[in-house]
């Protein structure tokens, strides 16, 4: 459903129109049907725009190339194969990927959420609770796309009204007052939000989570402690029991079940906090493309490259194993590091750790890729990558899958497969025991820090963390182990850089982040792409530490005429940035 006219849409989609010669959204329109004068005339019209809320929210997972997937391919867990030199990252073109188009996209969504939020007493409510549980649903989406922002790009314009008509003297508040702005929200949010919401609904444990979050980044480690023990103390617990859709395939275990996509709405998942709704049986414009984990995560392993031991084509795009592993296009390259080196801990490595996170059933390893050619003289023998092209094809035709976080089957048996409609995390609990151990973290309590990482290792049945071992890349490690494909991890990064720059931690300091910071030393460290400078498409694997922040569109600055849009250290145009706002009225 359309809700907005034209021109009420400002925001920076319109900035971005208005380099055009168009200037036909000069022209006054009438109201029609679906504009805000006529549709936000009782409690079911706001409750319309929350709903597009919730599918803004559904957005960021699903669909060709999510906001999620550039959260990986940036990060030390994998790697953009297609655009390796972030140079090629520029405030003017961001190539294959959507770096530049994700800013746009937020401030839309922000802008369904200030339609809600400026309109709220336009209307006559039965009650103090109806109104303001809408309200703080609202202010919670709101919060959720702020704190994106600000651990994607720093410094950006707070927009805390509906934009009614053109606007062109947008102003950069700073990253510190858009933080404590939205932790205020939150902080009204979870006095007004549900202890139990339906599936896709924002419940006050949801609330809660994002604001340790925000805590966090604050640096105000008690009180995400707090918010933290409210959500573990409330209504969810870690499923410790085999359950759902295959609980009764006795080769799957725990872990399979958890990550099976028809299992994260399921009443008998206790451990959801939120997740997105995407089913194929929902009509059309109500359903995704599909969650496409099969094609962005997964390795080409069917293209002619994979060759024989006659050097012929040893792959083909069909069968079983196609079915299963999907038409992978290696958008999101995974690292070394995450498929092997963090699970190496007290001696074991992967092959043999007890943690279910790295089991042989849950994984598809290199050794168990087996040629599938019919044609081919080594039919059903495993692949050898001595055999491959070249050997840059081990980055982006063959490597090791974690399969049970990326299989999810197309409910329509015709289509490719690329990875189906299905719910998805955006929230759950054992998170939530990972930012209270990183909190306690930084309060210097490890052996609490420890004792919640335990919590969450004892369900996979990893071996126990001591307080000895326990440090800010062990916490990440272990984000990494649980969270893979599933948290914002460019983000999580980012607010970890920032709280050890604010706290002049590891030689960090704010006067320099964009020269010297934690994201770029542990990419260094971890992902050897940029080691090795992988070549591929006419790029060579290359970063510098201002790419921790990504660049604003350039199109957004120098349509704001009557003001200034900061641009983020590095990136062209930086030279022209004036101090941003640090306070939101």
């Amino acid at each position: 459903m359309k809700l907005l006219r034209p021109l009420s849409a400002a925001y920076f989609i319109l900035l971005v129109a208005l380099t055009s010669c168009n200037k036909d959204w000069l022209k006054p329109e009438p109201l029609s049907f679906f504009s805000p004068e006529n549709v936000f005339t009782d409690k079911t019209g706001f409750e319309s725009l929350i709903i597009t809320m919730r599918k803004d929210l559904k957005n960021e997972n699903t669909g060709t190339m999510p906001n999620l997937t550039m959260e990986f391919a940036a990060s030390d867990l994998a790697s953009p194969w297609s655009q390796l030199d972030f140079y090629n990252l520029t405030p003017n073109t961001d190539q294959y990927y959507r770096f530049l188009a994700m800013f746009t996209q937020i401030y839309t969504s922000i802008k369904n959420t200030n339609v809600l939020i400026s309109r709220i007493d336009h209307i006559k409510w039965t009650s103090e609770e109806e109104r303001n549980g809408i309200l703080a649903e609202a202010y919670w989406h709101r919060s959720y796309w702020y704190y994106r922002l600000v651990n994607s790009y720093g410094d950006v314009p707070f927009i805390s009204k509906e934009i009614e008509g053109a606007k062109l003297d947008f102003q950069t508040h700073s990253r510190e007052a858009i933080l404590k702005k939205i932790q205020s929200d939150l902080e009204f949010a979870v006095q007004w939000l549900p202890v139990t919401a339906k599936a896709g609904a924002v419940s006050k444990g949801a609330g809660n989570h994002l604001l340790a979050k925000v805590y966090l980044a604050n640096l105000e480690f008690d009180k995400a402690i707090k918010a933290a023990n409210n959500v573990i103390s409330g209504p969810y617990a870690l499923m410790m029991q085999r359950f759902g859709i295959d609980a009764a395939k006795p080769q799957r275990n725990l872990i399979w079940d958890l990550h099976r996509s028809k299992n994260f709405s399921s009443t008998q998942n206790t451990e959801t906090i939120l997740a997105s709704i995407d089913r194929y049986e929902a009509p059309p414009g109500a359903r995704s493309l599909g969650l496409y984990t099969m094609r962005l995560y997964n390795p080409q392993w069917f293209q002619p490259q994979v060759l024989d031991s006659q050097g012929k084509p040893g792959m083909v795009a069909s069968g079983p194993m196609y079915d299963s592993l999907g038409r992978g296009n290696a958008n999101i390259r995974l690292t070394g590091y995450y498929q092997y080196d963090i699970w190496t801990y007290k001696g074991v490595n992967w092959r043999v750790t007890p943690d279910l996170r790295r089991s042989d059933i849950n994984w598809v390893d290199i050794d168990e890729l087996k040629y599938n050619n019919p044609a081919s003289v080594d039919f059903g023998k495993p692949v050898n990558i001595r055999f491959l092209a070249a050997q840059v094809d081990t980055f982006k035709h063959v490597y090791a899958i974690p399969h049970y976080i990326m299989y999810n089957p197309m409910d329509d048996p015709k289509a490719i497969p690329v990875g189906g409609n299905g719910d998805w995390y955006i929230f759950r609990l054992a998170e939530t025991y990972l930012l209270r151990a990183e909190a306690y973290y930084w309060k210097g309590q490890l052996a609490l820090a420890a004792a919640d990482l335990n919590k969450v290792r004892e369900r996979a049945k990893a071996l126990p963390v001591t307080a000895a071992d326990v440090n800010i890349h062990f916490i990440l490690d272990e984000r990494a182990r649980e969270l893979f494909a599933e948290e914002p991890r460019h983000s999580e990064l980012v607010r970890i850089s920032y709280i050890m720059a604010k706290s002049n931690l590891g030689g960090y300091s704010l006067s320099n982040f964009s020269t010297k910071n934690f994201y770029f030393d542990r990419v260094m460290k971890y992902n050897n792409t940029y080691e090795k400078k992988i070549q591929l498409l006419g790029n060579t694997a290359n970063m510098a530490p201002f790419h921790a922040l990504w660049p604003i569109p350039s199109l957004v600055i120098t349509a704001n005429t009557q003001g200034v849009i900061n641009q983020n250290a590095g990136y062209n145009g930086a030279e022209l940035n004036i101090a941003p706002l640090t306070t939101i009225e």
